[in-house]
C-alpha cells in the first residue's frame, strides 16, 4: 500500500471520531505522562506509541508537509475509516471495540492497522476482501475470494518479548529507576565502571525492584563480584578508547564487545560514566514464540472449512532483529515445522510475517521483500491453486 494522496484533515478527525474523543485525548495524555517515570521509558513509550502520536502531530500542525512515516500512518488511518464506513452495524461496533482496547495500558493501534494493511495488500493482488470478524464475528478476520476460490486469514500480533528472558521493557524501567542511585554513587566514586550482568532467570516487571535493591546494596557494600542462581554481576573498570568516550561512541563498542542481545544502559555524572551491560541466560527464541502463537492460533481462530492464512505480525523487533530473525532463516524453520503439525497440515495452506518496518514501507535490507515473509504448505490439498498463488506462494 505505497503512500498516494495525503488524507485529508477531515479523514483524521473522523478516525478519532471513531475511537472516541475523551478516549483518544486521554490516551495522549497518558502516553506523554509518561515522561514523569524516565527519558528512557519515554522513548520507548513514544516509539510503542508512534501511530497514535503522529496521527495527533498530523491533526495539530494540518499545514506542515509529513513525512513517509507519517504518510503512512495517515493512509492506515483512512483505510479504517473507510471499512468504519462501509460496515454494517454490528461491523462497526465490534472496530470502535478494538480501537478501543487499542488505547488501554501498552496496547497500540498495530493490531488494527495490520489487520487493514493485510485487506489493502490482498486486495492489490486482486482477491476481493470481506472483514468477517467484524461484520459477522467470525473467528477468522479476512474471508479473500478470487475465482471461485475462498481462503480465511487470521491477523495476530505477538510480541518478540514472548520469546525473550529479559524483557526489553522492564530493562528501560531499571535504567530509569536506577539512574538517580547511579548518579549519586559516581559522584562519591568518580571513575568509569562497567557493571556485567547475567541473569539466568531473565528479568520482567515482577523482578525489577529486587534486581534494583541487589544492585544498590552491592554497591553501598563496594562489593565487585556476587552471584546466586538469579543473577551474576560484576563489577569492573570501563576501559575506552578516547574516540569511544562520548555516549554514542561508547553504546557502539559495547555493542560490538556484547552482542545484539545484550541490554545496555550509560549513567553519567560529571565526568564519570557507569555502564550496565545484561545478557539472560539463554538466547532470545522470538520465532519459536511465534509458532506457539500459531499452534494455539489453529483450533481458535480457523474454522478449516476453507484453506486458511496465518498472518502473524511480530511487535517490539528493532531493524537489527527483525532482520537477523529473517537472515538466519529462523522464522521459516519454525514455520515450516508449524506447518508439518497434524493439526496445522491441512488447515493452513500459509504463513505471513511481518513487523512494523513492512507496515511502514521500509524495503530491502531491513524491510522483507514485498511487504512480508511469505511460507506456503506444500501439503495443503489447495497449496497449488491458481487462484490462491498470490497469497500464499512462498517468498523465499
Amino acid at each position: 500500500m505505497a503512500p498516494r494522496d495525503m488524507p485529508s484533515a477531515a479523514v483524521l478527525e473522523a478516525f478519532v471520531e471513531a475511537v472516541g474523543r475523551p478516549i483518544w485525548s486521554a490516551r495522549i495524555a497518558a502516553i506523554e505522562a509518561r515522561g514523569a517515570v524516565g527519558p528512557r521509558s519515554l522513548r520507548a513509550a513514544q516509539q510503542r506509541h508512534a501511530l497514535e502520536l503522529a496521527i495527533e502531530r498530523l491533526r495539530g500542525q494540518p499545514g506542515r508537509a509529513p513525512n513517509l512515516f507519517e504518510r503512512r500512518v495517515a493512509m492506515l488511518a483512512a483505510a479504517t475509516v473507510r471499512e468504519f464506513g462501509r460496515l454494517g452495524r454490528p461491523g462497526r461496533r465490534r472496530l470502535r471495540e478494538a480501537l478501543g482496547r487499542a488505547m488501554v495500558g501498552e496496547n497500540s493501534l498495530v493490531p488494527v492497522f495490520h489487520l487493514m494493511r493485510t485487506a489493502a495488500l490482498q486486495r492489490s493482488r486482486g482477491f476481493e476482501v470481506a472483514f468477517a470478524g467484524l461484520q459477522e464475528d467470525a473467528p477468522f478476520d479476512l474471508l479473500l475470494t478470487r475465482d471461485g476460490q475462498h481462503a480465511e486469514v487470521a491477523c495476530e500480533t505477538v510480541s518478540a518479548e514472548e520469546g525473550r528472558d529479559l524483557h526489553r521493557v522492564a530493562w528501560l524501567r531499571l535504567a530509569d529507576r536506577i539512574d538517580p542511585d547511579l548518579q549519586t554513587w559516581l559522584a562519591a566514586h568518580p571513575g568509569r565502571y562497567l557493571l556485567k550482568m547475567t541473569l539466568p532467570q531473565g528479568l520482567r516487571d515482577a523482578s525489577l525492584a529486587g534486581l534494583h535493591e541487589r544492585i544498590c546494596l552491592m554497591l553501598s557494600g563496594e562489593r565487585r563480584a556476587e552471584h546466586d542462581e538469579a543473577a551474576v554481576l560484576r563489577l569492573d573498570p570501563l576501559l575506552v578508547a578516547a574516540a569511544q568516550a562520548d555516549e554514542l561512541g561508547l553504546l557502539s563498542s559495547l555493542r560490538d564487545q556484547f552482542g545484539p542481545e545484550a541490554h545496555l544502559s550509560v549513567t553519567a555524572a560529571g565526568r564519570g560514566v557507569f555502564v550496565m551491560a545484561a545478557r539472560a541466560g539463554r538466547e532470545n527464541a522470538v520465532a519459536a514464540a511465534v509458532r506457539r502463537r500459531m499452534n494455539a492460533m489453529v483450533p481458535a481462530r480457523l474454522t478449516g472449512k476453507r484453506p486458511g492464512i496465518l498472518a502473524m505480525f511480530i511487535e517490539d523487533t528493532d531493524r537489527v532483529e527483525w532482520r537477523g530473525l529473517r537472515e538466519r532463516l529462523e522464522l521459516e524453520g519454525e514455520a515450516r515445522q508449524f506447518l508439518t503439525h497434524p493439526e496445522a497440515r491441512r488447515v493452513v495452506v500459509a504463513v505471513t510475517c511481518a513487523s512494523r518496518l513492512e507496515l511502514f514501507g521500509v524495503g530491502e535490507p531491513d524491510g522483507a521483500p514485498g511487504g512480508e515473509l511469505r511460507f506456503r504448505n506444500p501439503a495443503h490439498p489447495h497449496a497449488k491453486a491458481p487462484a490462491l498463488a498470490a497469497a500464499v506462494a512462498s517468498s523465499m
